[in-house]
């Protein structure tokens, strides 16, 4: 029976003579009777440098099994005390920005880590820090902090096509870098029990255990998705991989570099897939689209007009199949964007612009940015005037250095500070004493950290 493993990413794209998997470095005739052989060889020179190994030691709870006759003395008698191991793990990324020192990969293969190492292509190895991550999407983006990085420039995943060629590049089974090539097989996939928010790219390119994370990449050598799942026989590959597209991914980069957390977008509406069933029965002229069941009060699709009974069936003009697929691209887009959402209503086709409200759960990672913001939750002023701190936990970093719920920081050394972006990008190359500008009830303090 076919089971879905999280755990492999691998790279995709293929080359109209590449039928088979081809190592990144393997030796191609130029010529054979005197004709030029095609080669994706050109292409991945300037691509596979920015796929790179990720190997992870951490903890992670489990559930110890303890004698019926013994579970008194735990506690609970119900239920079996929690303990914590050790493991290690393989993974695949990619450089997305080599200036900043940006890799992405999946939050499954970071999660729990307490020690992230990169290895480059070219042997050399980087302790990697966590910026942020969001486990409903399956991404996570890491720093590392070096010279003579390459990146993977991001297409634009909507101009995808079934039948476009796909090249996957990663470290299956830890064996070292791998490249295989197929086909875009399907768009829009969903429905996979995998991630909460789901708008897969499925193609045929070999991918395994250990991929995850890693590139699918375009004939360009353009970053189409990001590898993260397949389907077959006891997680073994059978031609059914699935990558998270790539404006999914910049949509989610964006948000954790600006704003330390994944801000979901939300639109306020419930509902269900249109199927054939429900087009006949709601007369509703498509069978294809998000059927919406309700709408909730003051949301974003109510201010904007649109009713239960409508039928979504573009969002920023791009087709949506499903509810599903709805759900993953408002998600990714973030709050307070503006999207155009089309509808048929009453059986006239009708475009809205809505500006997307924000969930109500986030994803933040505050000691990213400094040691002391740990344990702290941070959020950007909603008048674009500093970074508010909402809660503290008791004897975390943030309030054993004096941080208290309500403050907000409004700058670093006087420079004033606008938001999150602005503060990890000035404390990222700092050393030495720093002073936080910190407004508190109405009142300027400053605070020195050492």
């Amino acid at each position: 029976m076919n089971t879905i493993s999280i755990f492999v990413k691998a790279a995709i794209i293929s080359s109209s003579i590449a039928l088979a998997c081809v190592p990144a470095h393997a030796n191609m005739p130029l010529e054979v009777n005197g004709q030029t052989m095609p080669s994706l060889a050109p292409m991945l020179e300037g691509v596979t440098p920015a796929v790179v190994l990720i190997s992870v030691k951490g903890t992670h709870e489990t559930q110890q099994q303890v004698p019926n006759a013994f579970k008194f003395f735990f506690g609970n008698p119900r239920q079996n005390p929690s303990q914590e191991r050790q493991f290690r793990g393989l993974g695949s990324g990619v450089i997305i920005d080599a200036k900043e020192g940006y890799v992405v990969t999946n939050n499954h293969v970071i999660d729990n880590a307490t020690e992230i190492l990169i290895t480059l292509k070219d042997g050399r190895q980087i302790e990697a820090k966590k910026i942020g991550s969001d486990e409903s999407s399956d991404i996570a983006l890491l720093q590392i902090d070096s010279d003579d990085l390459q990146e993977i420039k991001l297409s634009n995943s909507d101009n995808l096509r079934v039948g476009d060629f796909a090249i996957a590049i990663g470290s299956p089974f830890g064996l070292g870098q791998t490249v295989t090539s197929g086909i875009v097989s399907a768009l829009g996939r969903t429905g996979l029990n995998l991630e909460n928010y789901e708008d897969f790219i499925q193609t045929d390119a070999a991918i395994n255990s250990g991929n995850s994370g890693g590139a699918l990449v375009n004939l360009r050598g353009e970053l189409i998705g990001i590898n993260t799942a397949i389907l077959g026989p006891n997680g073994g590959n059978v031609g059914i991989g699935f990558a998270i597209p790539s404006n999914m991914v910049r949509n989610l980069v964006d948000q954790i570099i600006e704003f330390g957390e994944v801000r979901r977008g939300v639109l306020g509406v419930s509902g269900h897939s249109v199927n054939s069933e429900i087009a006949k029965a709601m007369e509703l002229g498509t069978n294809q689209g998000g059927f919406i069941e309700q709408i909730s009060p003051n949301s974003a699709a109510a201010e904007a007009g649109i009713k239960a009974g409508d039928v979504i069936t573009k969002v920023n003009g791009q087709l949506v199949k499903s509810f599903s697929e709805l759900r993953g691209k408002i998600y990714s887009i973030g709050a307070g964007k503006t999207v155009e959402i089309t509808v048929i209503s009453e059986g006239e086709e009708k475009t809205f612009k809505v500006t997307l409200k924000k969930s109500e759960t986030a994803n933040v990672e505050p000691s990213s940015i400094h040691p002391i913001f740990e344990g702290a939750e941070l959020e950007n002023n909603s008048t674009g005037q500093g970074i508010d701190i909402n809660s503290v936990a008791k004897n975390s970093p943030a309030a054993m250095f004096g941080l208290r719920a309500d403050d907000v920081i409004t700058g670093v050394n006087r420079q004033r500070i606008s938001n999150v972006a602005e503060l990890r990008s000035f404390l990222k190359n700092h050393k030495g004493i720093f002073a936080l500008n910190i407004n508190r009830n109405g009142s300027n303090l400053f605070m020195m950290v050492r």
